[in-house]
């Protein structure tokens, strides 16, 4: 796989909590990372004396830095340690990229005396949050506590009284019940906001001791539950916002009613639910108060009403059949503003509405959730509302001053362009259509974002919108390839991740290689290996993937294997577990070794301690992916004389054998790259031969019966290596191999296919394999009865026709009675395989055609003449390889005997002649 994509972040739970954090590294590696990035130059220059510098501008140095790079600064002089445990520094928390434990915690409580604001991620950093010793705390949030308790919710609560804003979610808490919400209820009375998600059953008694307790309560969201006693809603009457949306269970035939009478009741979010159009009236028309009703995706009241009829004057309602935009904007007396800048308006106004901006700040909030849940389930039938109100809310929500809004807005557009994960498939039309109102520039502009939660999710939207190719350009255009190469270097694992996965999707490009690499991208998705060995699947399966896509470059391979790549994606493929990151750094090491002849990279993969035993070994993983990367790169590491011994001593043929035996019913691809695979290794008459022995001839010959053009090309090219060892030509006869390679050698579209296999069935029937024959034995020492005589005489009927598809009467006449070299030139045009060009033949090999000349068999004689005008045409890969070979081999006296031959086929002296021409070429270019 190429690409990759994300839509949804429940990966992203306290187990990714946990390995978020780096390895440890010391101090003076972390300083002197800032101080480059502060002018480390001018530093030693000038002698500038950094402690002396005022505390008020200390704190505010300390300010704007995340806490790990605090941390090292601090750690300077005990003057700075004390300026950096300020209280001011620390009245809001940001836990989510780390592991917080009770013992992270403990260490941290010294600084959160003052703590107001808290954000933590997973089940153990809930439980780790008492030990900070916050007893002010403020605002708690927390994510992905898909199993948190009702024990540790209720601690929680306890150990913190003076609580306004509680909100888990948005995972399912089904652990949560109504007695942890009562007990909330109980120790938190000064309660403004709370927002659970995913509750099995929020009964009337809980609901009831919030009326009774937390008189200041204005705001109740209880999402994704699947009960809500809507009659008790009705109670709170301190509330203003009531959101159950994606509620399974509320019985909206009775709930409408008390909630109508709630006295300060402003905005109801009844999003994703079974609403009816009657419930929706009623509250609609019997609430005094009621300004804004949220009924985003819901099916009952899209079947029954339209914009039209729900047109109740200063009640708005957000479906998605009405204009949104147009919506809010009549929450404004400015009525000439236009529709899709009225969030931008009401950012930017220097008007102080209090009421207004509750209202609005509660909009962002439910349009944001719910967007984002919308998205996630895809819902067939909103392509239209996502083109023309979907993407341009999300965009709008983007520039929200809500981090929360922000991040979740950015994940929608990460999640709503992606129709299918495993396949990395993105809507051209939703892509575009972000890109083209102005989304890419607002989503660099996050990424640059000093809040890590932001970077992580702006990277992840780029990272996904970038699979389509013009958006990719666009994010090049606009500077994105070096901002996401910065994110790379990031030390929270999250928006390194999603950095590298950006990457990914834009080395997909081969105009993006290069200024990936020019960004310092490839040396970023290096170090990612090692600085996270460890850290899952997610950042190693990118790091890899992105380093698989820029090695297909020859230039980008050159500087991967520079910056320690091979050893890094070496140790992926011999250590990681995960299939994903083994599939792509066996893509990653194919693609490394795919340039041998241009770099020395192939030689350099097969020296690395443990590459090709990783490598063999991969080839018996459960994952067929994993299988095929790892076959394919074996292929490609074959192509070197010394690589290509080595994995036959590490097992290799025993394991591309089993291969190719099991992948009947595999993919083609990796049909195609078992059978290469052996085709490299059998380039060895000793591999040769144990692949015959082993059992590889009758799976290479079901691969040779494939319908799919590359995976027959294949095996055929194996077949041929294989029917040059006698033994081995006499077990393709035995095991149905020469049906198989005349209907390839009459029927294939492929050139090549046919080609090799006429050479192939040369090599069995040019007598060497009648002596193994003749003993009356198999090539197994069992007896068979082998009727050689009739295969040789199909075989030998096809290769005949095979070599007289390339011949023309015409040209051949003009040819034979023509002095002058332009009619062989035409000749030799005609007859010219482009791909043959490509295959190098040993001393061995061209000997025996050279001996072939000489056979009795006049067709075996042409098809001898022909594959060697196919190994000396000039403009081949190895032509001038070959004709070293035939002048040591003394061809010439052959070649011209058959040119000259009164008895012989004509196409065998043309070729002849054209072959000799070839050998004249190279023999005058030195001094031409």
């Amino acid at each position: 796989m190429s690409r990759r994509v994300r839509r949804k972040g429940v990966q992203y739970g306290e187990k990714a909590a946990k390995e978020a954090a780096p390895p440890p590294r010391s101090f003076s590696a972390t300083c002197d990372g800032m101080w480059l990035r502060s002018g480390r130059k001018e530093v030693e220059e000038e002698e500038v004396d950094w402690t002396s510098l005022p505390d008020d501008t200390v704190v505010q140095l300390f300010s704007c830095l995340n806490y790990r790079d605090r941390a090292s600064l601090a750690s300077t002089c005990s003057n700075w340690r004390a300026l950096g445990s300020s209280p001011c520094l620390w009245s809001s928390l940001d836990l989510r990229a780390h592991r917080c434990d009770a013992a992270t915690a403990a260490s941290l409580a010294s600084r959160c005396s003052s703590l107001q604001k808290l954000r933590f991620r997973g089940t153990e950093a809930a439980a780790a949050t008492m030990n900070l010793q916050a007893r002010g705390l403020r605002e708690v949030s927390g994510d992905f506590c898909r199993d948190i308790t009702d024990a540790t919710l209720s601690m929680m609560a306890a150990r913190h009284e003076a609580l306004e804003s509680l909100q888990i979610g948005p995972d399912f808490c089904e652990r949560i019940t109504s007695d942890a919400i009562r007990v909330v209820a109980l120790c938190c009375p000064k309660l403004k906001r709370l927002r659970l998600s995913g509750i099995r059953d929020v009964n009337g008694d809980a609901i009831n001791a919030l009326a009774k307790n937390c008189g200041q309560l204005v705001e109740i969201g209880f999402m994704d539950c699947g009960s809500v006693d809507g009659v008790a809603l009705g109670n709170v009457a301190s509330l203003r916002f009531v959101s159950v949306a994606g509620t399974r269970c509320v019985k909206w035939s009775v709930a409408s009613l008390p909630w109508s009478k709630l006295p300060n009741l402003i905005g109801v979010d009844v999003s994703r639910t079974d609403v009816s159009a009657n419930a929706v009236s009623k509250l609609r028309s019997s609430s005094q108060t009621l300004k804004v009703l949220c009924a985003l995706n819901c099916p009952l009241l899209e079947d029954e009403g339209n914009a039209a009829s729900y047109n109740a004057k200063g009640k708005l309602l957000l479906a998605l059949f009405t204009d949104i935009f147009k919506g809010i904007g009549s929450l404004f007396a400015d009525s000439e503003m236009k529709e899709r800048e009225v969030f931008w308006v009401w950012r930017n106004s220097k008007r102080a509405d209090k009421n207004l901006n509750e209202v609005m700040n509660w909009i962002e909030w439910v349009l944001s959730h719910s967007l984002l849940r919308i998205a996630e389930t895809n819902p067939v039938g909103l392509d239209n509302f996502w083109l023309r109100q979907g993407a341009p809310l999300l965009l709008s929500l983007m520039q929200s001053l809500q981090e929360d809004v922000q991040e979740r807005a950015a994940t929608g557009l990460a999640t709503f362009v992606v129709i299918d994960d495993e396949s990395a498939t993105v809507d051209c039309g939703r892509a575009e259509a972000v890109m083209q109102d102005g989304g890419i520039r607002l989503l660099l502009d996050l990424a640059r974002s000093c809040r890590e939660g932001v970077q992580s999710e702006a990277a992840k939207a780029i990272a996904n919108l970038s699979v389509n190719p013009k958006v990719a350009k666009a994010v090049a255009d606009e500077g994105g390839i070096g901002i996401l190469a910065d994110l790379a270097r990031s030390m929270n694992r999250l928006v390194a991740e999603e950095a590298a996965g950006g990457l990914w999707n834009l080395s997909v490009g081969e105009e993006h290689k290069g200024a990936i690499a020019e960004a310092g991208g490839v040396k970023a998705l290096v170090d990612l290996i090692f600085k996270w060995p460890s850290g899952g699947d997610g950042v190693l399966e990118r790091a890899a993937g992105a380093l698989a896509n820029l090695a297909a470059d020859d230039k980008c391979s050159m500087e991967v294997a520079l910056v320690g790549g091979v050893h890094a994606l070496v140790t992926l493929a011999r250590s990681c577990k995960f299939e994903g990151v083994q599939e792509q750094a066996a893509r990653a090491l194919a693609n490394l070794a795919a340039h041998g002849d241009s770099n020395s990279n192939n030689a350099a993969v097969g020296k690395e301690a443990g590459a090709l035993e990783a490598l063999v070994q991969l080839t018996c993983s459960h994952h067929e992916g994993v299988r095929q990367e790892a076959a394919g790169a074996l292929w490609n590491l074959s192509f070197d004389d010394r690589n290509r011994e080595a994995i036959a001593a590490v097992g290799g043929v025993e394991a591309l054998v089993a291969l190719a035996q099991t992948c009947s019913n595999a993919s083609h691809g990796l049909q195609e790259r078992a059978a290469g695979a052996l085709w490299g290794l059998s380039v060895s008459e000793a591999n040769s031969i144990a692949i015959g022995r082993e059992g590889g001839v009758a799976p290479l010959i079901a691969l040779a019966r494939s319908d799919v053009e590359d995976v027959h090309e294949t095996a055929a090219g194996a077949l041929w290596n294989l029917a040059f060892n006698p033994g081995n030509a006499l077990r393709i006869v035995e095991e149905g191999g020469v049906p198989a390679l005349v209907h390839l050698c009459s029927s294939s579209a492929s050139k090549m296919a046919r080609f090799m296999a006429a050479l192939a069935l040369a090599y069995m029937f040019d007598g060497r394999m009648d002596a193994v024959a003749s003993n009356g034995f198999s090539s197994e020492g069992i007896s068979k009865s082998v009727n050689l005589d009739g295969a040789r005489r199909m075989a030998l009927k096809h290769i005949e026709e095979f070599v007289s598809t390339f011949s023309d009467p015409q040209l051949f006449s003009a040819a034979a009675s023509s002095s002058t070299p332009a009619p062989l030139a035409q000749v030799a045009e005609l007859a010219r395989i482009q791909e043959a060009g490509h295959l190098r033949c040993s001393g061995a090999e061209i000997g025996r055609f050279v001996t072939m000349l000489r056979n009795h068999s006049s067709i075996l004689r042409a098809c001898a003449t022909f594959a060697l005008l196919q190994f000396t045409i000039p403009s081949g890969r190895h032509s001038e390889h070959h004709v070293d070979l035939l002048q040591k081999a003394a061809a010439a006296r052959a070649l011209r005997a058959a040119a000259a031959s009164a008895t012989g086929p004509v196409e065998a002296k043309i070729f002849a002649k054209i072959v000799l021409r070839n050998l004249e070429h190279y023999q005058v270019k030195p001094s031409t």
